[in-house]
């Protein structure tokens, strides 16, 4: 359907032609035209970077370029997966990229197995995340896990505790380091069920140290103040432990920030001082108060936020030259991480799987073994008897057996005969599981699990070239948002939404080759607000000269206002 450059496609099929020539044509109310305006901001974003690690394709109708434009395009007008492009005109879509369609979803899946088969998704990410990271020069990392929930039967993945579901359910778990505006810097991929800790020491400080840009005055700093780190990190209690910040300061100089684990104490509210805290909804007053909080690991500052109802949040950091309002502030921040996640989960499906191959995990990763966490769980229940068998045992003695008629005296003691007996029995039941559970390995290798259980994992090549477009195409609109945010007052609520909406907007296009031009004019929106700051996000994004790659048409935008 739509196939109008048949010849071409002849031409392509048996060879005569390398590949077909991107043509656009002049047409009318073209549907999500409006995604054409993010497509500056895609290619400085480093959509099309990936030409320096991917090699092209010998002979087709469709190109590399065509097929990451493409791709991005359907990711920006909510088309969440490849099979949903069933249900929309390829002929209205293909004119977008300057073909008379787009492939079929067959096509489009053969198309990014091509690409995956290279095997350079992560080296382009590597480059892509060293671009981001040296143009906005963070002092500050923020750190979360995110589970990417598999409910298929061909991979045999450990299970995972889902927050938002509040279950354990199978899946592959990704660690992700954003800015303090939630922008992804890059992620990296659980291979079984490593934590946040291990991830940490293993993978992310590792790759931070190869990106993060240390410039000559950071370096005089350090060597002048024996305080100044090297960069923060910023996550949450998951990956708590008192050995690892100290292990982090003293191996590379990297200070932390997260809350604090099992918290028993509570401090005067009479210590605690009104503060002014900036968040991204402002300016907020808080009642914070810092301490030094000593273990036996490392020392470190201490900062709680007292609330209205008098619940005190504690926040340790071995950051020793930021104000305490900056703590504060860094750390209630971390919303900004959580948000991406939801943004991505709701408005780019961030878990949904391009292809569904399975790839073998190395054979000797050590992994969980089963039967230990089978004794584990089973003295933990035999563990709740017994609190339980000992309240009543406490409730039967706090009774005065001599205000006890003769008749209650004896259940009295019987009562209690029989409740130290039980109590008797679950700790030799205890302690016979705890004495099987040592002779058990904790870990064990994975080629000693069952052959018909044992763990597999997912093709991370597809998942993570997906992952690495969206975080393309959310950077786009983060680009374009902060453009428009001085037009609106509560931009945090509205201009993605306003983002959306420019999407969806249907365009006219018209095709200048003496000026070697293409005129989009896109349809006016619901308000004139929303029109004039279209009209001014036209002008910014014609001074950037973009030409549409594959062609020597220079985009030029204006608004069709009324």
């Amino acid at each position: 359907m739509g196939a109008l450059r048949v010849e071409e496609r002849l031409m392509c099929a048996f060879g005569f032609s390398v590949e077909a020539p991107v043509q656009f044509e002049s047409c009318e109310a073209l549907p999500f035209g409006g995604v054409l305006l993010l497509l500056p901001f895609l290619l400085e974003c480093g959509l099309l970077s990936y030409r320096h690690h991917y090699s092209q394709r010998a002979a087709g109708y469709y190109n590399f370029d065509n097929l990451f434009i493409l791709i991005a395009f359907l990711f920006l007008c909510r088309i969440k997966s490849l099979e949903q492009t069933h249900y929309y005109s390829p002929g209205e879509l293909g004119k977008l990229i300057g073909y008379d369609r787009i492939p079929e979803v067959k096509k489009l899946r053969s198309l990014i197995q091509e690409i995956t088969s290279q095997k350079h998704t992560q080296e382009w990410l590597s480059a892509l995340s060293k671009s981001w990271i040296e143009e906005e020069e963070p002092q500050v990392y923020y750190i979360d896990g995110h589970v990417q929930v598999y409910h298929g039967y061909l991979a045999h993945l450990g299970k995972k505790y889902v927050s938002r579901q509040r279950l354990c359910l199978p899946g592959v778990m990704e660690f992700w380091v954003n800015s303090s505006d939630g922008s992804p810097y890059f992620f990296v991929t659980a291979e079984v069920n490593e934590k946040m800790g291990e991830m940490l020491v293993h993978e992310i400080v590792p790759e931070l140290m190869k990106l993060h840009p240390v410039s000559e005055e950071h370096k005089r700093h350090m060597e002048e103040n024996p305080d100044e780190p090297l960069f923060t990190l910023v996550f949450d209690r998951e990956a708590y432990s008192p050995a690892l910040f100290a292990q982090l300061w003293d191996t590379y100089r990297i200070a932390i920030i997260t809350y604090r684990k099992n918290v028993k104490d509570k401090w005067e509210e009479s210590l605690f001082e009104e503060c002014e805290v900036n968040t991204s909804l402002g300016t907020v007053k808080m009642n914070l108060h810092e301490q030094e909080f000593c273990h036996e690991k490392c020392t470190m500052r201490e900062v709680r936020k007292l609330s209205d109802k008098g619940h005190q949040t504690s926040i340790v950091t071995t950051n020793k030259i930021l104000s305490m309002v900056i703590i504060a502030s860094y750390m209630f921040a971390r919303w900004a991480q959580e948000n991406f996640f939801r943004y991505m989960r709701q408005e780019y499906a961030l878990d949904k799987i391009i292809q569904y191959s399975v790839d073998e995990l190395n054979n000797d990763i050590k992994i969980v073994n089963h039967e230990y966490n089978n004794i584990t769980s089973k003295i933990q229940k035999e563990r709740g008897k017994l609190s339980r068998k000992k309240a009543k045992l406490y409730e039967n003695q706090q009774q005065d057996p001599l205000q006890l008629c003769e008749k209650e005296n004896e259940k009295w003691i019987k009562n209690k005969l029989e409740l130290s007996q039980e109590i008797q029995l679950i700790e030799q039941q205890v302690e016979n599981l705890v004495t099987q559970r040592k002779q058990i390995p904790y870990k064990i290798p994975l080629r000693q699990m069952p052959e018909s259980t044992r763990y597999n994992q997912l093709n991370k090549e597809s998942k993570a070239l997906q992952n690495v477009i969206k975080m393309i195409c959310y950077r786009a609109e983060t680009a374009l948002a902060a453009l428009l945010a001085p037009h609106y007052k509560r931009s945090n609520q509205e201009i993605r939404a306003l983002i959306k909406a420019i999407i969806h907007t249907p365009i006219n296009m018209e095709v200048d080759q003496r000026n070697e031009l293409l005129k989009i004019s896109v349809f006016p929106l619901s308000n004139q607000r929303s029109n004039q700051a279209i009209c001014k996000i036209c002008d910014t994004v014609n001074k950037t000269n973009t030409i549409y790659p594959g062609t020597n048409l220079k985009l030029f935008f204006k608004s069709a206002t009324i």
